[in-house]
């Protein structure tokens, strides 16, 4: 038989990923004042066009970039090389503002949410452009706040342009050998050159070597290093600017030219299209920023940053690899052509658990958006900051964690199909697994929210307002979650004990998840009273992703681990070693 011959499948269709999505533009509807969603519902519908068109043509042409590091005549040139899909995917965004919008803040508070919203529904096409992105966002946070004035007027105005001629991005240098994810260890130093004065700033010479670059294709990045002695450890680092060509407004500056070198590109899992690599720095001039030795003070609003964008990367990529299952059921036949897969309950049933995954971390991630517009805006409350404190790690690493799973759901739902390279899920599984890995792990994250819940007042600001939350659920609402809040309730008031001072030392962990839970039961929640005091068409089905998450999806497990993590001793904790080292003395391994 040819090929042409017998049967043939209908290919899915995924050409309207704004319209078409069960979440986000309810969910704008409900965060946006109406003036402002009217205004930019038009934007979300003519974006999903581009994303349609521009965005996937110029995905089709990513390649993994490539090192030239010596020419013909063994001189050191370096030369890294990308492709032409990835360089106009960076000029797409740039052009559709990814980076502009939060800083031109036309619509305040609202303007994270806006551009956050635009890059959950492009993540699944965008070949995580969006790492070298997230990077320079935090660059232009970190120059606003504590940049010299030459950095803010010269520096800044690039990296936060619409103009891809002109547009600059950033990279973020703090992993090196010794520490990874503790910059406490770092071993790059910083010296005062001489003359010490250029019109960005005190200028200083960096030797080191960084571990983990993934922009190393920018124009600036921002670099720890040590000013202090090793023993004073992060108290000893300073934060600098550093160019990675001179002069900086040369576009045509030799790549060696400010004495960074690139040892090697990573050959990594996923991520294929990012330039990362191991540089050497040797006698590299890079300008201070605020005062020595307080580096990692500075570093703060890089990383909150970041770690959004991380979150927004995990659900957008579950996004996309959930319209592609929800479309493939519409248009693939069972039983002998008498029926569609979504005319299967049993099929349906499993879509709607990685459906109510992607809804639970969709309004977890954009409850703590819009916290990161109302800071960013001075229109945060005292509460708000303390709550973006403790949810930022909760969100990034949560969602990093629950869509890399959910997205080996969407793959199984295509069967073999879905195996398949041409089906795009292979490539977000591996992309999004480094979610759980850049900007900290699961349990970097989960040490983070512990030492957020022990400063003053934060978990006090958590706690008021999940309560006023509850208090306000009208009384048609309660009727119909009566099981799930008291569930809720319950779980509420475990909290305070998963977060008392000392922890224990196996509590962090679970402790995170059932911080995680509660919150994306709260936002789940939140939408649900909105939805049932503005008679909502689909408030029956907000009411129920609020019960079956609460009931179904982890909360009673997370607890009952918090309360064993409570219980265990040094006794549990030898057992482990056991069970990872069995018998042997892990001294002599």
């Amino acid at each position: 038989m040819r090929i042409e011959d017998g049967f043939q499948q209908t290919p899915f269709s995924d050409e309207e990923p704004y319209v078409t999505d069960p979440v986000i533009p309810v969910l704008l509807r409900r965060l946006f004042p109406k003036s402002v969603y009217h205004e930019l519902e038009p934007d979300f519908r003519r974006f999903e066009k581009v994303i349609v068109t521009s965005l996937r043509s110029l995905s089709e042409l990513v390649a993994s970039p490539t090192l030239t590091q010596y020419n013909q005549w063994g001189q050191r040139v370096d030369i890294l090389r990308t492709s032409k899909g990835w360089r106009g995917l960076k000029a797409v965004c740039q052009e559709e503002g990814i980076i502009a919008i939060p800083y031109e803040r036309k619509h305040g508070e609202y303007s994270r949410v806006h551009v956050f919203a635009k890059l959950l529904l492009m993540t699944g096409d965008g070949q995580v452009i969006d790492c070298p992105l997230s990077m320079t966002d935090g660059c232009a946070r970190v120059i606003e706040l504590y940049g010299t004035k030459d950095m803010r007027e010269n520096v800044y105005p690039r990296l936060v342009s619409r103009d891809p001629a002109a547009a600059f991005t950033a990279g973020q240098w703090m992993t090196e050998r010794p520490g990874g994810s503790d910059v406490s260890q770092t071993e790059t130093k910083a010296m005062l050159s001489r003359p010490p004065a250029h019109s960005l700033g005190e200028t200083f010479r960096l030797d080191g070597f960084k571990w983990f670059s993934s922009a190393t294709d920018s124009n600036v990045s921002l670099a720890l290093a040590r000013t202090g002695t090793a023993e004073q450890g992060s108290r000893g680092l300073s934060l600098f600017l550093v160019p990675l060509r001179l002069p900086l407004f040369d576009g045509l500056a030799s790549p060696i030219s400010n004495n960074i070198y690139v040892h090697r590109l990573k050959d990594k899992l996923g991520t294929k299209a990012v330039p990362t690599a191991e540089l050497s720095l040797e006698g590299t001039e890079g300008y201070l920023i605020g005062t020595p030795g307080a580096g990692v003070k500075y570093i703060v609003p890089v990383l909150g940053i970041t770690r959004i964008h991380s979150a927004v990367n995990s659900v957008g990529a579950l996004r996309r690899g959930f319209a592609i299952a929800r479309s493939f059921a519409t248009v693939r036949q069972i039983e002998g052509g008498r029926k569609r897969l979504a005319d299967a309950p049993l099929h349906v049933a499993e879509l709607a658990k990685i459906g109510l995954t992607y809804r639970a971390l969709t309004h977890l991630t954009f409850g703590v958006v819009h916290l990161l517009g109302k800071s960013e805006c001075g229109t945060a409350t005292a509460e708000d900051e303390l709550r973006l404190r403790l949810l930022t790690p909760v969100v990034k690493g949560f969602s990093a964690e629950k869509a890399a799973a959910a997205l080996e759901e969407c793959m199984a739902s295509l069967g073999g199909q879905g195996y398949m390279e041409e089906n795009v899920i292979a490539r977000l599984i591996r992309d999004t697994l480094v979610e759980r890995i850049w900007e900290g792990t699961t349990t970097v994250m989960a040490l983070d929210v512990l030492r957020s819940a022990q400063i003053a007042g934060v978990l006090d600001a958590y706690l008021s307002w999940a309560r006023a939350l509850l208090s306000s659920v009208p009384e048609t609402l309660r009727k119909r979650t009566k099981e799930a809040l008291s569930s809720l309730s319950e779980a509420l008031e475990e909290l305070p004990s998963a977060y008392q001072i000392p922890a224990a030392a196996l509590v962090p962990r679970p402790a995170f998840y059932l911080l995680s839970q509660v919150t994306a039961s709260l936002y789940l929640l939140e939408h649900a009273i909105w939805s049932d005091k503005n008679l909502i068409t689909q408030r029956v089905i907000d009411a129920e992703a609020f019960s079956r998450w609460v009931q179904d999806y982890g909360l009673g497990l997370a607890m009952e681990d918090v309360r064993k993590a409570l219980k265990a001793g040094v006794d549990r904790q030898k057992l482990d070693l056991g069970l990872v080292y069995g018998g042997y003395d892990r001294a002599k391994l």
